[in-house]
Parts: C-alpha cells; sequence; structure tokens
C-alpha cells in the first residue's frame, strides 16, 4: 500500500471512503475495486435467503419489528411468514 496518502487531492469518492472508513480501510477498497464500478442495492439483505430464512423458524417477533430490522414491507414479511 500507499506509506502516505494525501487526503487534500483525493477523488471525491475516496474522501467519502476515508471519511466514512478511515485511510486503511480505504486503501483496501481502493485496491480490491479501483476502476471497477460499483452498484450496491438499495437492500441490504437477499430477499430469496430471507425468505428461506422467515421460513425456517418461527421468529417471535412482530411483522412489523421485522419489517424493521429487514427493510423489507410489513406485507412482503407477512405473505413470507404465513407461506
Amino acid at each position: 500500500m500507499t506509506e502516505h496518502v494525501n487526503y487534500d487531492v483525493l477523488h471525491p469518492s475516496y474522501k467519502a471512503l476515508w471519511d466514512l472508513l478511515g485511510e486503511d480501510n480505504m486503501l483496501k477498497v481502493y485496491d480490491q475495486f479501483r476502476g471497477t464500478q460499483l452498484q450496491l442495492p438499495m437492500k441490504l439483505y437477499d430477499r430469496v435467503k430471507l425468505e428461506k430464512f422467515l421460513n425456517d423458524g418461527p421468529d417471535k417477533r412482530d411483522v412489523r419489528e421485522l419489517s424493521n430490522i429487514y427493510g423489507f414491507s410489513p406485507r412482503w414479511i407477512k405473505k413470507h411468514i404465513e407461506s
């Protein structure tokens, strides 16, 4: 990795990563993904895997709480708990 990074002349994207993750982790992201266009999904969780997870065992939390945790609508959660 680079010995010293001059924050003042970084590209705005890398400045944002530095601010969020710190210098070392920003450099790891740079080394791993430089030149790659990243498009991150709006949802943190995979809907297919979440559906299986919800169906595998009864969760004692209510639909609204699960909706807040996983970022899917209460309607979607309820549909997949009941199926």
